[in-house]
């Protein structure tokens, strides 16, 4: 079993990196969340954690802590960019060994077949998050939230929905994760809150569970945008958020795969 953890950088009083009318520490859940989902819904033999999966404040050692107290094989750190420049990047310590490395020179280009944006290099810092923990870490840097045109970018879902895709493609070539199927990864539950054929509507109702506090992911079947938030492996953790989301007025069912 393959144990990523993930961490979405900044959260809480700490709202990051700021501009456009954005915030990083929004951007960074809304990214990460998505590499959960993809990487629940579509491989097995892979399992996933968060350092935050809501908008709370968590202190840089807390996350690190978490990880290597869970003994993860891979710690991925997203953020946000700022101070004037444009494209992606992505950090491992300054001292880290070779299969750091190796790892960084899988993901990182994997990242950017996605985007399609200027790449600003595979680079070396000693980020606390790197440093402290005791597993391969990388910290990316996708796109500068104070550039208008790559802020134009990062307003959009189907963007982010790249972005999270690079990055669950990087980690699936360099961790040889099998897809789910005939293998039998296991059954995945989802809260799914709205099937539109109208891809704006669902764009609505993903902004709408956005400002209750709720991630969601928009998946295409057929001629349908279904809107979902949340994918467990526990039957009972999807029907609390589906009870939940009734309590706040969506129409939420549970539904698997």
């Amino acid at each position: 079993m393959t144990r990523i953890f993930l961490d979405p950088g900044h959260g809480g009083s700490d709202p990051g990196a700021v501009g456009n009318g954005l915030q990083e520490k929004t951007l960074n859940l809304s990214i990460a969340t998505r590499i959960r989902d993809i990487l629940l819904s579509e491989y097995q033999g892979v399992e996933v954690r968060m350092s935050r999966t809501s908008d709370v404040f968590v202190s840089l050692s807390d996350r690190t802590q978490q990880a290597n107290a869970w003994n993860a094989n891979y710690f991925m750190s997203i953020h946000i960019n700022a101070g004037g420049g444009t494209g992606f990047e992505s950090f491992i310590h300054t001292n880290a060994g070779a299969e750091t490395a190796r790892i960084q020179g899988i993901v990182h280009p994997a990242i950017m077949q996605q985007l399609n944006v200027t790449n600003r290099g595979q680079k070396r810092a000693n980020f606390a998050v790197l440093r402290t923990s005791t597993m391969p870490a990388i910290l990316t840097e996708n796109l500068f939230i104070d550039r208008a045109a790559d802020a134009d970018l990062l307003r959009s879902p189907a963007f982010l929905d790249r972005v999270a895709r690079g990055h669950v493609n990087g980690l699936a070539q360099a961790f040889n994760l099998q897809r789910s199927g005939g293998g039998g990864g296991g059954t995945i539950y989802r809260v799914q809150v709205g099937a539109f054929s109208v891809r704006a509507n669902a764009d609505q109702q993903q902004a709408r569970l956005r400002a209750d506090g709720y991630e969601s992911i928009i998946v295409q079947s057929g001629s349908l945008f279904l809107v979902q938030a949340g994918a467990f492996s526990v039957r009972a953790n999807a029907d609390a958020l589906a009870n939940e989301l009734r309590g706040r007025g969506y129409d939420a069912v549970v539904i698997s795969s």
